[in-house]
């Protein structure tokens, strides 16, 4: 039972649920469903599609992850930053709202659950830790940026096209003469009452005197009233005549079977943004989900999520949705609404699907700058300017990293600013580790501790010369190593021994090892003694598979005062090092 749980996280925690967890589940899916319905509809249109698939999207992926998933909060659907990158992906290939376009959406969430699955089978769930946190938040401060501009032309009731900043301001400002008034006022009241309903309606009614729970439930259901209040106004004043564009008819009913297209060639189109969203939508998702996991001491196993994800995203192909992922919002949402165990999805699924069976045409007459309307507030909690100012003041190649991200995804497209991010990343931490801190260390006086000479006051002797390289040891950084210890024992004429510490070296490739070899040789040749210290166990054992050790004439100490003590033959070196700078 233990071993299928591994695989179906549901048999841990089904077995001990309790009526206490029933009761917080549901009022987490109330809810989560009361916020996801809007944001479902609304995720759609911004994903070019139908709004009904994103209602699609939100009923068996839900199911799906419950079954799979480990987190006990995380909430999985349509989310905004993974809309845009959908139709990023899938704008080239049909007309946005077409037969062919819902297809090929379908096929990148089948494209993207294979993808994950796959990962998950490779245990490949380390990848995602090539998109380093500044990508991460410059991509999705810049994408909430673009989503929320591109929004503007459902507020202001007119027709503007583009994929970057520059190609929707100038849209816009071509259709502003074009701006319907009625549809203004609908999309900027709509939008001030949701930011006012975010941040002000909670506290204002815990004032008034009402419980926490349902203080909370009805702030949450500010999308919910923004689109009862707009559909009365579209209804009673005949707004639709007047130039406000609604939703439209919206079908109700089971979400329908649908099968992916098997085109080799739309395949092999639609694979990097399967990759690039399977890849984005994991690293948000864990990130989320072990942040809350840790709040309550839960554990999230992330190849296991990879599962979870991945039958999700092929949940939503066959029930004709579009890619999902967890919702930072969303989650945050369901874990504070007290959900206990994921199965407040199922329950949020069960009230998505009510909603489609029955309420859908109820939508008809929805103001599409009302769903613009939640789309813009909802991504704008996303954008993080404080982020970048604090990357900046603390690692400028690091904003480099996330600055070129955001200017790429704004200036040039989604996946061209994420891949780029993700190759600038790799390359500064090439940049970075190729030329290592590396310090020459000496003895802190009564203790058996060494330190950097230039930081702390420490005593050396000249007849050895401690090395500390504060780096692995690989091929892009083994030269480094090997010139600056050649240059350090040429300017100590005096010098008998080197030791190198290796308290900080976790791996030596083979590139190093043979830097090792010759930086031996050289100095043996010199008649100067070459020998290790502090030698990490893996790194030993690596080095004991390899012949090093057949023509190393060196000695390896456990540490660094009984290489000294023993070169030496006194456990105290003779010449006091007054340091630069104390630290």
């Amino acid at each position: 039972m233990r071993h299928l749980a591994r695989f179906l996280p549901i048999l841990e925690w089904a077995p001990r649920y309790t009526r206490a967890e029933a009761v917080n589940d549901l009022f987490a899916a109330i809810i989560v469903t009361i916020m996801l319905v809007p944001q479902s509809l609304a995720y759609a249109m911004l994903a070019g599609l139908p709004p009904v698939v994103g209602l699609y999207a939100s009923i068996l992926p839900l199911v799906a992850y419950a079954l799979f998933g480990t987190s006990r909060t995380l909430a999985v659907g349509p989310v905004a930053v993974v809309s845009l990158m959908t139709a990023a992906a899938v704008a080239p290939i049909a007309l946005a709202g077409s037969a062919e376009y819902v297809t090929a959406a379908i096929t990148l969430a089948f494209l993207s659950g294979l993808v994950l699955l796959a990962m998950a089978v490779l245990r490949l769930g380390f990848l995602a830790n090539f998109l380093s946190h500044p990508v991460i938040s410059g991509f999705i401060t810049a994408s909430g940026i673009l989503i929320a501009a591109s929004q503007l032309k459902h507020i202001l009731g007119i027709r503007a096209e583009g994929d970057t900043l520059p190609h929707i301001v100038a849209g816009l400002a071509q259709g502003l003469g074009g701006t319907n008034a009625a549809t203004l006022l609908i999309g900027v009241a709509a939008t001030g009452f949701l930011f006012w309903s975010r941040q002000s309606l909670k506290p204002l009614l815990l004032r008034a005197g009402l419980g926490r729970r349902l203080a909370d439930l009805l702030a949450k259901a500010g999308p919910l009233a923004a689109i009862i209040l707009s559909i009365l106004a579209v209804v009673v004043l005949g707004l639709d005549e007047a130039g406000v564009r609604i939703v439209g008819e919206i079908p109700a009913g089971l979400p329908p079977f649908a099968l992916p297209s098997f085109d080799p060639a739309l395949w092999l189109q639609l694979l990097p943004a399967a990759v690039l969203i399977s890849l984005v939508g994991f690293v948000e998702s864990v990130s989320v989900a072990q942040t809350l996991a840790a709040k309550r001491r839960q554990r999230i196993v992330p190849n296991q999520e990879l599962v979870g994800l991945g039958t999700a995203n092929l949940a939503a192909a066959v029930s004709g949705g579009y890619p999902v992922t967890g919702g930072f919002a969303r989650s945050v949402v369901n874990f504070d609404a007290g959900a206990a165990t994921p199965l407040a999805g199922a329950a949020t699924a069960a009230g998505i699907l009510a909603a489609t069976l029955f309420l859908t045409p109820l939508f008809r007459f929805l103001p599409q700058a009302v769903l613009a309307a939640t789309i813009i507030v909802a991504v704008l909690s996303l954008v993080d300017f404080a982020a970048i100012r604090r990357t900046f003041v603390y690692s400028k190649a690091d904003f480099a990293a996330m600055a070129t991200t955001i200017l790429l995804v704004l200036f040039v497209g989604v996946e061209a600013g994420i891949i780029a991010g993700m190759a600038l990343s790799l390359l500064l931490f090439l940049w970075r580790t190729s030329t290592p801190h590396i310090a020459i260390v000496g003895q802190v006086p009564g203790t058996e501790h060494f330190r950097n000479v230039d930081r702390h006051r420490v005593i050396t002797n000249p007849a050895l010369l401690s090395i500390r390289v504060d780096e692995s040891l690989y091929f892009a950084n083994a030269r480094f190593l090997e010139d600056r210890v050649i240059a350090e024992v040429a300017a100590r004429p005096g010098l008998r021994h080197v030791v190198l510490m290796c308290s900080a070296v976790n791996l030596i490739d083979a590139s190093a090892l043979e830097s090792l070899e010759a930086i031996a040789d050289r100095l043996r040749s010199a008649g100067i003694g070459f020998h290790l210290s502090e030698v990490k166990g893996p790194v030993m054992d690596a080095l004991q598979r390899s012949d090093f050790f057949d023509h190393f004439k060196g000695q390896v100490f456990l540490s660094q005062h009984e290489a000294c003590a023993t070169l030496l033959g006194d456990a105290v070196p003779a010449q006091p090092v007054a340091a630069d700078a104390a630290g």
